[in-house]
């Protein structure tokens, strides 16, 4: 068998959705990370091999909590950066970059989440400008801020 292809099997695709949920009142959800403990996130993950990302992006938001994908929009937003360390090694030798793509759920108000134990320790809803200070990440701050500030919050607001 092709190394290659071997690798393309055996590791993760360097390809991930980030779905940021947020309230009509404009409070997103926030969940801790099992591991590292103190790294806050919005809902996340890898594309599997063969998946698109808006599969994905459906998927990891049932996964991660519960949520039906009732009005996820795909914000047209793919950014680049760099693996981290403790992290690289699930990923073939050859791939230090990651592909991200962001999509955003909007809900009427606070749900309880049904959070997976092995990937989150404990949720909250924060108000955008602090769940954009608490994201660990910097594309999910980014994402956040995107969502809450200029052109895509004026979209939001007043749907064509």
């Amino acid at each position: 068998m092709d190394e290659s292809l071997e690798n393309a099997v055996v590791c993760k695709r360097p390809e991930s959705v980030l779905v940021v949920v947020f309230t009509r009142s404009g409070e997103v959800l926030m969940m801790e990370r099992t591991h590292p403990k103190g790294f806050w996130q919005s809902v996340t993950g890898s594309l599997a091999w063969g998946e698109s990302p808006l599969h994905a992006a459906r998927r990891e938001l049932s996964e991660e909590t519960g949520l039906l994908p009732a009005s996820l929009r795909d914000l047209r937003v793919s950014v680049s950066f760099p693996i981290c360390l403790p992290w690289r090694e699930r990923y073939a030798p050859n791939h230090h970059t990651n592909l991200e793509h962001w999509f955003a759920q909007e809900i009427f108000s606070r749900h309880s989440i049904r959070l997976n134990r092995e990937e989150h320790r404990q949720y909250r809803w924060l108000p955008w400008w602090e769940a954009s200070r608490r994201a660990t990440s910097h594309t999910n701050r980014n994402c956040i801020r995107f969502l809450f500030s200029g052109t895509f919050s004026m979209l939001r607001r007043f749907p064509q």
